[in-house]
Parts: structure tokens; sequence; C-alpha cells
């Protein structure tokens, strides 16, 4: 109920025709992410939802459009991608087109310029988890900061901690806590994982690195399982994923980390390709013009599509386990 309120008073500010509107919904609804924005988000303010059945039909999914007035979309970035590259899709009337909310997986920079070059919408991206409702920040959309998770919803509080759980200043970067009324309790019946869960005080730990900005807006940098470490430097997917996905012929890239007996690990990505003959060598220098030194992937494999979720978002911990059954 409290994230019902907290997230009616952001759609309310875009959408304001009661019941005039129709939003896509192209996520399964039994997830929390398009659960609470279409299937009680649009209820409760009045709006209607145009429900995708299975959106990794991206053909099938433009032709359910195309008949179909709609003002708005649910996604993430790698649908936004696989949208913006039919050209069916591209042909479209997007004039009456209002908002785009993006959750899920990180935006990336590429993603978003693509998406308002082809429908003229801006993306709004958000941030949360099933343990705070989910909504935790979206950005405002009369202000958009391209590259965070906007600002912490009304009733909820932010703060970094670091690996000791000491809060950290604004502008540094460590693991995101929340407070507030979206919040929960904790695990059904698991005192155990509770208390792994929360501070001492009562905040939740996320299990994401953030940074929060001067002005009140979140930057995510990864989650911190996923960090990498390369001679003892950080090296954070999301930023090795960015850099190879702004290369023009490359679809979608997942980063990993696997053992190496030099470096403690070295840095992999996953490529699907538009153009077969890309080659690694390529995207090495590429990567070497846009990143330090040591987050320069040493390898890259290509692949015609990448492990993800019933929702969409890539899978790195499936690479990771394909990886060490190698090793093995």
């Amino acid at each position: 109920v409290s994230n019902m309120l907290q997230m009616k008073f952001v759609i309310e500010n875009v959408f304001t025709d009661p019941a005039g509107e129709t939003i896509v919904a192209p996520l399964p609804l039994y997830h929390i992410y398009s659960f609470t924005v279409n299937c009680m988000g649009m209820m409760v303010t009045g709006n209607h939802n145009l429900l995708i059945t299975n959106p990794r039909d991206i053909p099938g999914f433009v032709k359910e459009l195309s008949g179909a007035k709609f003002s708005g979309m649910l996604g993430l970035n790698t649908l936004f991608v696989a949208l913006c590259n039919n050209e069916e899709f591209r042909k479209f009337d997007f004039s009456g087109f209002k908002l785009t909310v993006s959750g899920g997986m990180a935006l990336t920079k590429f993603a978003a310029e693509e998406w308002q070059k082809v429908t003229g919408s801006k993306v709004i991206e958000g941030y949360g988890l099933t343990e705070a409702s989910p909504v935790v920040s979206i950005n405002p959309p009369d202000s958009i900061q391209l590259g965070t998770i906007g600002k912490a919803m009304i009733g909820t509080q932010v703060k970094t901690i670091d690996d000791e759980g000491h809060d950290l200043p604004i502008g540094e970067s460590g693991e995101l806590c929340v407070k507030g009324p979206q919040v929960m309790k904790g695990y059904w019946q698991r005192p155990d994982e509770t208390a792994k869960t929360f501070t001492s005080d009562g905040w939740l730990k996320t299990g994401d690195v953030a940074v929060i900005q001067d002005d009140g807006f979140i930057r995510i940098v990864d989650r911190k399982k996923d960090l990498i470490i390369v001679s003892g430097f950080n090296v954070y997917p999301n930023e090795i994923e960015e850099v190879v996905t702004s290369h023009p012929e490359v679809i979608e890239s997942a980063a990993i980390g696997i053992p190496d007996d030099k470096s403690g690990e070295t840095i992999k990505v996953f490529v699907v390709a538009k153009d077969p003959s890309l080659s690694a060598e390529r995207l090495i220098a590429f990567c070497r013009e846009r990143l330090t030194g040591y987050k320069v992937p040493k390898l890259f494999e290509f692949r015609e599509d990448l492990p993800k979720t019933n929702v969409g978002k890539i899978l790195r911990r499936s690479l990771r386990e394909e990886e060490l059954a190698k090793k093995s």
C-alpha cells in the first residue's frame, strides 16, 4: 500500500487523464517489477495495460503493438535494444508516447539514447528490489539524469556503508541501504537471513554498490557480488558492458571475472554481435581507447544470445558457472 501511494504520485504527474492511458506490459506479472507498476500501478491510477505474453518473440511483440494505441511502456535494457533493432517497430507513430520506465537491470547510455531517437520518449530509470515492495527510487519525469536511478521515493531514506558497516559521506561509493514504509520486516521464518540483510539499526542492505550525489540522485555502480578484482583493482561489469555495447556492431554484452593465476581474475566479455565478422581484436582496440588499462577485457566470446531470466535480465551468474565448469 505504501509503495502504491509513493508510485501513484509519480505516475499522476505524467498521466493526467485518469482513465485514458494504455501502458504496454511486456514482462511477466509474477515479477515484482511489472506486478507493482503494471498490474497494481495502472489499476490504482485507473489506466490500462496491454499485456504481451511472449516478449522474447520480438516480431510477434511488434505485431501485437501494430494495431494498438499506447502511451507508455515498461521494460528493461535488453528489451529496448531488441525493439530498436526491429525495422517494423522503428516505423511506428510514437506521437502519443508519454512514458517509458526502465528497471530490472542497468540502463546503458546507448540504449536510452537509441530509444529516444526511435520513439521520441526519454527513459525514466528507477530502482527497486523485492524486499522493498519494490520501488526505492525513480527519476523525476521533469528532471531525468541519465546514468542515475533518480531520487528516493517519498518517505524513503537512503545511505551507503563500507564493508565494516560504517556510514559513508555523500559522493563515496558503498553498499546502498534503505529505510522506508515499503521495506519488508524480514524473510518469512528465516531470522538468520533477515539478520544478515539488515544493519543493526534496521537499514535494509541491498547488495548494490552505489553513489549518492550532492543533489540526491543515486547512481548504481554494480552488484556487490559481481565485482571483478584484477591485480587488486576493483572492476565493475556495468562499466565494461557500457563501453562494449556502445560499439555500433554490438547488440548486447555481459562481463564476468574468471580466475587467473597472475592477476587473480581476468575480464571476459560475452558478446551478441550484429555483424558476424566482428572480431575480438577490434573490440579490444575499441576498449583500449575508452578504458583504463586494467579494465580492458582480454577475452571475448561471441554468441547468438545470452542467458536471461524470464524478465529478460542477463544472467552473469550462469556465465560464471559455465566458466567454472570448464575449469573443473
